[in-house]
């Protein structure tokens, strides 16, 4: 009773906390806020740290800031790796999204990786508490996908939803509000990034950043054969004379570069699917495998996937929010958390 009527007076929230990116939805509102999972220090000589900046001021600091200022990841693979900044943070998205008004601090459901030890909960629970949470549920992210993504996930039969976050990748089969199997791996869209980065240095003799990687991604990035070949003019570092120098790199070598992460994740999906008990795979089959985050609009990625399958897969319709929309369900029809607590 109590609940019902503070929840009157404060606005409500979901949290998809991911590693590259936080999410946020009000209750009642929808999705209100998308913003990099970065914050911005200071460090004086003392080695005390101060916040300057968070989400995308923080990411406009990039590769661009003085050597006593950094632009950090509060989380690592989607776990939390400081705990401090983490709590910055999330009072950030709270301030953000509330105006500043914390008459009644909000109830929150924020996404957790499955298999999330204990200790890793309490930290998450003790940060969004210390940044002014009033009530914090957690829901576990392959659940929270399935919901956003409009999978019949209380009924007796099988879903698979593979999630590729900034992180991790997890694939998970789902019935009756259940995950009955469940593989994470560390692999995901910062990888992608990486193994560009890794790739252009051997291969040019040529440092970029972590920006100029992601736009690489995004227009040459592709797991198939059979897309469209493309060329890019990049900047960067010449690593042996150390000055600013352009090339021009093409699809055919990214996709390349990109061979091991995707790799990976086709064969998570594929353990996944020979795990999984018949009855359930017999749905699967029927149905096919939905793919929600943002290392799912990787081009051709569904084509590469269903060809080593030998099943249908579809990308969710708006991927990047599915997770955060999910729970923002979860958090509007308080039915869901119950029923998978």
């Amino acid at each position: 009773m109590l609940n019902a009527m503070l929840g009157l007076f404060s606005q409500d929230m979901a949290i998809d906390l991911g590693t590259a990116n936080t999410l946020v939805y009000a209750k009642g509102r929808g999705v209100v806020c998308n913003e990099p999972s970065l914050v911005a220090v200071q460090h004086d000589k003392r080695g005390n740290r101060r916040v300057l900046a968070v989400g995308n001021e923080a990411k406009t600091m990039l590769g661009r800031c003085p050597q006593d200022i950094q632009a950090l990841r509060p989380l690592k693979d989607g776990v939390i790796a400081d705990y401090q900044l983490t709590e910055e943070m999330l009072r950030y998205f709270i301030e953000k999204v509330n105006g500043r008004r914390n008459f009644v601090a909000p109830r929150m459901v924020i996404c957790i990786p499955y298999g999330t030890t204990e200790v890793e909960k309490r930290a998450v629970r003790d940060s969004a508490e210390s940044a002014g949470a009033r009530e914090v549920h957690l829901i576990e992210e392959p659940l929270a996908a399935a919901i956003g993504a409009d999978l019949p996930i209380t009924e007796p039969t099988g879903n698979m939803v593979v999630d590729i976050g900034g992180g991790t990748t997890e694939v998970a089969v789902i019935s009756m509000a259940g995950i009955v199997y469940s593989r994470s791996i560390k692999v995901g869209g910062d990888h992608l990034d990486e193994a560009i980065i890794n790739h252009i240095r051997r291969r040019h003799d040529l440092y970029v950043g972590p920006r100029t990687a992601e736009k690489i991604k995004l227009e040459l990035g592709n797991a198939s054969p059979e897309f469209e070949f493309r060329e890019l003019a990049i900047k960067g570092r010449d690593l042996v004379r150390g000055f600013p120098r352009t090339v021009t790199i093409h699809s055919d070598e990214i996709r390349e570069a990109l061979e091991e992460p995707v790799r990976l994740i086709i064969e998570a999906v594929t353990g996944s699917l020979e795990r999984t008990p018949p009855e359930l795979l017999g749905d699967i089959v029927d149905r096919g495998i939905i793919m929600t985050g943002g290392g799912s609009l990787l081009s051709d990625l569904d084509t590469a996937l269903s060809q080593a399958t030998g099943l249908p897969v579809i990308i969710a319709d708006d991927p990047l929010s599915a997770v955060v929309k999910g729970s923002g369900r979860a958090l509007e029809e308080m039915d869901y958390l119950r029923m998978m607590s």
